[in-house]
């Protein structure tokens, strides 16, 4: 069943198949919204007089039992359907007869499908938010927790100058608030209303396009009907590159895991449970899921090229390849959110080592101290990073570990600024507004 068909027209099977492709399966994901759209659809015609209230009574009893039957997990696409709004038009008219085949007036699939993808995205976003929500907030405990033992940072893979794991955690943290703040602009950018725009240039029919929007939720609309189709393919690039910032900091904090579990460093620990064997090494605890996280969050970095690609040469309307941004951008949402999901789970059972620094290896980690104390009793900078340099150099440079640090300007390990970077989450938070 095909809301385009024709008595007179028949497409072989070779080249329906080629053009629906993994669509149906997608689509699934998309039922409960194109029901949503359909509701707050069919209410506009019937207040701008396209339905009479009979109509629009029978046609919304239909569609919330559909609905019903989609949160149940009874809905499916039947085969020789050709998509999820077929599906919904074809079962509805089976229900209630003839206004059933009304519900399409003023509509095209663009702007059905279209409206379909920035709810499901809009929902999607916010299940995400909610996850970088949870991760920030055990960084930003572990940080506090940790704020007082120190660890070696490091620079080009050498040993540097005193951190801690206070700092360690806060860094992630604070990353995860830019990360919120794109993923905030890619919402904002979903929740824009292109129903009403048609097929991409409007409608002769007195549609209410203020009561969709207000009907659907939506802050506002995208009010130029070309525009309304244009926005495809790039309210799904925004989205990819909302994904591909949080890809990027699961998979370099995944990376730091994987060096600090090693025994070379031997900087943390979780419990066997989190790590994997070896088939005939005995000894091996293996940081398996957060390889796994750093190479889905490499891979998620990858998204927006591959969106870019497939939009980089289509003039304005709507084209049929916007149809594979859906296998491109789906999986990829579901695959950060187990990401986020588990790196959580993991950090609540993270152990630190307290005693790192008592290692002979990290001697020459307080170099800059020792340069700073120089500086502080009146030696020029050049002059005692010339001296501390000639102790190392004839070994006999020493540093009494024991003697606290005095690190106090913000970011540094005396001075984490936690509260500071939870005011800015907290800030991006209170931005959203309703929807």
């Amino acid at each position: 069943m095909k809301l385009w068909a024709k008595n007179h027209t028949a497409t072989s099977e070779a080249v329906e198949q080629f053009a629906v492709g993994r669509d149906r399966e997608f689509d699934l994901l998309l039922a409960q919204y194109d029901v949503q759209g359909s509701l707050a659809h069919t209410e506009m015609l019937a207040a701008v007089g396209l339905l009479t209230p009979d109509e629009w009574q029978s046609i919304q009893k239909g569609l919330l039992e559909i609905q019903s039957e989609i949160a149940a997990g009874k809905f499916c696409i039947e085969p020789g359907v050709e998509d999820v709004h077929s599906q919904v038009e074809w079962l509805l008219t089976r229900r209630i007869g003839e206004a059933g085949k009304k519900i399409h007036s003023g509509r095209s699939r663009n702007d059905q499908v279209a409206v379909d993808i920035k709810l499901f995205l809009r929902a999607e976003l916010t299940e995400v938010q909610a996850l970088v929500l949870e991760l920030f907030d055990r960084l930003l405990l572990l940080s506090e927790q940790h704020k007082a033992v120190l660890m070696p940072g490091y620079t080009h893979l050498q040993v540097a100058m005193p951190s801690s794991f206070g700092l360690w955690f806060g860094a992630w943290a604070e990353s995860l608030v830019d990360d919120m703040d794109w993923l905030l602009t890619a919402r904002r950018m979903c929740n824009k209303n292109p129903l009403g725009s048609g097929a991409g240039y409007g409608s002769s029919f007195p549609l209410d396009r203020q009561l969709t929007t207000r009907l659907l939720g939506f802050e506002g609309m995208h009010h130029n009907s070309v525009y309304a189709q244009m926005s495809r393919g790039k309210t799904e690039k925004m989205v990819a590159m909302a994904l591909s910032n949080l890809g990027s900091t699961l998979a370099r904090f995944s990376m730091d895991i994987c060096l600090y579990l090693s025994q070379n460093f031997g900087f943390i620990s979780f419990p066997e449970e989190l790590t994997t064997g070896s088939s005939i090494m005995p000894h091996k605890k293996n940081p398996d899921i957060f390889e796994l996280i750093r190479a889905k969050g490499n891979r998620l970095q990858s998204i927006p090229n591959e969106l870019s690609l497939l939009l980089a040469n289509l003039p304005s309307g709507y084209h049929r390849d916007l149809q594979l941004t859906k296998e491109i951008l789906f999986p990829a949402i579901g695959e950060l959110k187990n990401c986020l999901q588990m790196m959580e789970y993991a950090l609540q059972h993270i152990k630190v080592n307290e005693n790192i620094l008592s290692d002979s290896r990290y001697q020459y980690l307080f170099s800059v101290e020792a340069v700073n104390r120089l500086v502080q009793s009146g030696i020029p900078v050049r002059e005692a990073y010339g001296m501390v340099g000639h102790q190392i150099a004839a070994g006999n440079f020493s540093w009494d570990t024991t003697q606290p640090l005095h690190h106090t300007h913000e970011g540094s390990i005396g001075n984490l600024c936690t509260a500071e970077i939870r005011k800015e989450m907290d800030r991006l938070m209170a931005s959203i507004p309703g929807g």
